[in-house]
């Protein structure tokens, strides 16, 4: 991809600091929307979906799952120096107080053993708190567990996001790493398009790590991470969870399982694809907007969940106001958990529990009170409408 077409990738170039002062329309309208509701709830709500029966996965499938869970489980094993040490960072990054260089490498160390045991369609069971895009808003972050309870309490699978735009992605992304590492078997995160090398250097995480450090080590030793991250899960075998979408190219979950992940984002191809790609109410595939991906319709959605048994993809990508907005008759649901998306948008953020019986539940929720900052009102802008 050249230089142009990064550009495209998301369809403006500016700096954290231009976002605060003016949103392009292009940015709301082709980077994160496509979904956007204009019916909005001031007060937290909750909305309870039924999911159908769902028949039993095949036997060959559920000991896949069992031997995934059970290399899992040997990467929670941590001396006691560790988890002491991890607390620490734990306790340092819920009051947003970054971590310094060393210990942020001495992480992403810890991190990467972790990481590269999983797959790239990681086994998830029930029940789980699905969450979506938080894009560096940290104290929502915090305000997303006061409403979904604390982890290693409640399980947790977020589909990636967790840097660029918002003013603490430094901290967003320590805190959820540290989690991970801390407790493996509670907490999934996946990538997303966001936690890629070129779009860092955009959208705002690479300038903030020179901010707060000075240099650019801290930067590239989470995007060397960041390449660990599985680009998919599976919850149950029933729900397949990404950040982006389908590709032409992938028409089963085993041929997820066949890519090469550790490496950068490409600029096209099915891994790409998962990372970027929208759902769309024309049918088939069409050329995405985004300059990177495809968009694709209820008929290409539905063959791929009868192909591969699934009742549900779920996947984030996308500023929805209501902070979860179904498409493709529920074949499709995309979560938004990032509230006033560039302290300005006036969207809910909502986080989705499936308990055991896989019957779903939406938690929406507003921005978490900062002192000094500004409320925003449930205004929709006008480029929604």
């Amino acid at each position: 991809m050249d230089s142009d077409r990064d550009v495209a990738m998301e369809d403006v170039n500016m700096s954290l600091d231009d976002v605060m002062d003016s949103i392009d329309i292009n940015v709301i309208a082709n980077d994160e929307t496509g979904i956007a509701n204009a019916n909005t709830k001031k007060n937290k709500s909750k909305s309870n979906i039924s999911s159908k029966n769902q028949p039993a996965g095949a036997a060959a499938a559920a000991a896949q799952q069992q031997q995934q869970q059970q290399q899992q489980q040997q990467t929670s094993i941590l001396d006691t120096s560790s988890i002491n040490q991890l607390d620490q960072w734990i306790e340092k990054l819920s009051k947003c107080e970054p971590l310094s260089e060393q210990d942020v490498k001495k992480l992403c160390e810890m991190a990467v053993e972790v990481l590269q045991k999983e797959e790239n369609v990681q086994p998830v069971h029930v029940p789980v708190t699905i969450c979506g895009d938080v894009h560096g808003q940290f104290h929502d972050l915090m305000e997303l567990f006061k409403i979904g309870g604390p982890c290693p309490d409640t399980n947790y699978l977020f589909m990636g996001d967790y840097v660029d735009r918002g003013y603490y992605s430094v901290e967003t992304v320590s805190y959820l790493v540290c989690m991970k590492v801390r407790f493996p078997n509670r907490i999934t995160i996946l990538r997303g398009n966001h936690e890629s090398r070129q779009i860092t250097q955009v959208y705002g995480f690479y300038d903030e790590c020179l901010r707060k450090y000075g240099s650019a080590t801290v930067w590239k030793v989470f995007t060397d991470l960041f390449d660990y991250f599985p680009i998919t899960a599976l919850v149950d075998n029933k729900v397949f969870c990404l950040h982006g979408g389908l590709s032409p190219m992938i028409e089963t979950i085993d041929q997820v399982r066949e890519l090469n992940r550790i490496q950068e984002v490409p600029h096209e191809g099915p891994m790409c694809d998962l990372l970027w790609s929208d759902p769309d109410d024309r049918g088939g595939w069409g050329i995405s907007p985004r300059g990177a991906g495809f968009t694709f319709g209820q008929d290409i959605s539905e063959q791929f969940n009868h192909t591969n048994n699934l009742s549900l993809i779920a996947r984030a990508h996308q500023l929805v106001m209501d902070g979860f907005s179904w498409s493709h008759q529920e074949n499709v649901v995309t979560i938004f958990s990032a509230p006033n998306y560039c302290y300005r948008c006036g969207n809910q953020a909502a986080i989705m529990e499936v308990d055991e019986q896989h019957n779903r539940q939406f938690l929406q929720y507003d921005p978490s009170l900062r002192p000094g900052e500004p409320t925003v009102t449930r205004k929709t802008p006008d480029y929604f409408l």
